[in-house]
Formats: C-alpha cells, structure tokens, sequence
C-alpha cells in the first residue's frame, strides 16, 4: 500500500480555486539552460514540450506531447512492467548514458525499481529492463549517480539504498552496497553542479556527498539540510534555475537554494505529489484529490501557462518532464 494512503494527509482545501491560486503565487527566476539530452528525447524547452507521468491504475509510465490530449492515440511512448513488485508506480525519469543512450528509471510502491532501455519501439514492455532490484519499505523515487554508474532509492519506510556496480556500463552488475537512514525517504535528485545528491524526508530535505567507485560507493550526509512543515514529498531540479531546488512537502511547494539553504515558499495547496518548474517560468503539478481508486492520486495534470490535462479513469502519481537533463 502506497504511504500517500496515510490519513495524516488528508485534503485540506485552498480558499481558493486551486488552479488560479497557484499561477497567483508563482516565482519567478533568473533562466538557465536545461542541459543535454539522450538520444529519442526533444532537447528544446518548447512550448510544446513532452512530459512522462505514471500512471497507477494501468500501471504504465507514458508520454505525452503536453498540448495533446492525453488519449492511446496521442501516446509517444509508454512503457508497461507488469504488476507484482511493479505495482503502484511512484516515479519515473529518465537519464542519459554512454552505453544504451536515454534510460528510463522507475520506482513502484509494489516493491521494486529498476531500469529500462528506451528504444524505437512505442510501446515498451518488461523484458526492456536492464536492471531491477527490491530495496524493500515502500520504494518512492531512484536517482542516477552520473560518472560512478551508481543508483540510489529512496523508501519511505526511512532509508536510502545505494547500488553501486563492477562496470559502469554494465548495469547487470548492480548491487546493494549501502543503506543510509533516512526518515519518510521519498525524492532523490542528483545536483551536478555541487555533485551531491539530495533526498527528501520527514521534515527535511538533506544533502549526501558521494565517495568511492564501483562497489565502494557511499553517501554521507552533510552539513546542508532545509527543514520543512511537513513529510517531503516530490524533489526535483528547477530546470529555469540550476542553482534551485524545488520540493513540495504535506502542506505546500518550495523552492530551496542549494548555496545558501534558504526556502521560498511557492504556493501553500496541499497534497502535491509532483512539481516541475520549466525554463520558460510554466509549471505543472499533479495533487492528490482525495477521491477515487488510489486517492493519493489525480486523473488531472495542472499546467500553469496551458490547458490542463485529465485522463479518464486514470490516477497519476508523478509527472516529469520528458529529459534526461539533471537541471
């Protein structure tokens, strides 16, 4: 059972409409570029860019073109891992490597996370996995460390697992080297700039140094953490500002500098499971609606600067941005 079922996070309603109260409170900042991109995937921040979202109740990660519909018919690409230990999945983003080129990374509250070639084929399956693993405690996001071939899964039963490989072209040769206590892990996002990486977690948002190669791989925390309201939930890069951060936590949206750890607040909605800024200033976010099959979820992507985006029957978890660009 996914911990976004928790009773602690009941929907506590805007004084009003949602949608108009969060472009109300939008920041904005100075633009940077959004980096490099894999091979298949759209390098422009366009106003017609792609975006990737799960999706729980077919249970598929797909992408969409964000000024479509988001019908069969209007799919780019989607890919479908089955159920069992890829039930409920709870995140997806995808990285680029030298080896296989743009890689697709998924977490599921089922048990499991693990990869996938993204080839030419629309419609991409399961035996597409390159490497899976079951780190245990509710598995909510997994972060690519670049250079060292490693991964990282955040677990909101409390830890981080790290899997560091023998090749790092290899990605069959993963395995677990180390667990690092977090609380509520749910969001981890690799900073090149600062090469750290961030988690998200009850009330905190800290940051990890990475040491060590192959299967000597290891996280310590540092000094740099942001306190927050409440349990963090989505953490991404600000892709209109490398040197940003944004998280949303139990009772709203921030945006966290990661040189000097101030926190901005962004908006104060509720229940948002995913939040993307673009370098054009437009956002989009998924909130839980405290309604249907898996009220954590959301059959709606709000957009900022377009029209919003509802699947019927459907119940997205997170959305992302259809790069492989860190920031």
């Amino acid at each position: 059972m996914n911990e976004q079922n928790s009773s602690r996070h009941r929907l506590q309603k805007p004084n009003m409409n949602r949608r108009n109260f969060l472009r109300a409170l939008a920041v904005g900042a100075p633009l940077a570029a959004a980096g490099a991109v894999g091979v298949g995937v759209a390098s422009a921040d366009t106003a017609s860019f792609k975006i990737m979202v799960t999706e729980q109740v077919s249970n598929k990660v797909m992408v969409f073109d964000k000024n479509k519909s988001f019908s069969d018919a209007n799919r780019y690409k989607s890919w479908s891992p089955g159920t069992g230990g890829w039930s409920n999945l709870s995140d997806c983003r995808i990285r680029d490597t030298a080896q296989f080129g743009a890689i697709g990374l998924a977490a599921a509250s089922g048990g499991k996370v693990g990869i996938w070639n993204i080839t030419d084929e629309k419609d991409q399956e399961l035996n597409d996995v390159l490497w899976s693993a079951s780190p245990g405690g509710n598995p909510h996001a997994l972060e690519r460390i670049p250079n060292v071939g490693a991964f990282v899964a955040a677990s909101s039963d409390g830890f981080l697992t790290v899997y560091g490989p023998t090749a790092v072209s290899k990605p069959s040769t993963l395995a677990k080297v180390q667990t690092v206590s977090l609380p509520g892990a749910h969001g981890v996002v690799w900073d090149p700039n600062n090469k750290l990486l961030w988690a998200s977690g009850d009330k905190i948002v800290q940051a990890y140094s990475v040491s060590g190669t192959y299967r000597n791989v290891r996280l310590k925390a540092t000094s740099k953490k942001v306190v927050l309201s409440g349990l963090g939930h989505d953490l991404q890069a600000d892709f209109s500002n490398s040197g940003l951060l944004q998280v949303s936590d139990s009772y709203g949206v921030y945006s966290i500098n990661k040189s000097t750890l101030a926190k901005t607040t962004l908006h104060t909605t509720t229940r948002i499971k995913a939040y993307v800024k673009m370098k054009s200033g437009e956002y989009f976010y998924v909130r839980g609606d405290n309604a249907g099959s898996r009220d954590w979820g959301s059959p709606t992507v709000v957009f900022s600067q377009s029209a919003d985006r509802t699947r019927s029957g459907a119940e997205f978890y997170k959305a992302r941005y259809y790069t492989t660009a860190y920031n």
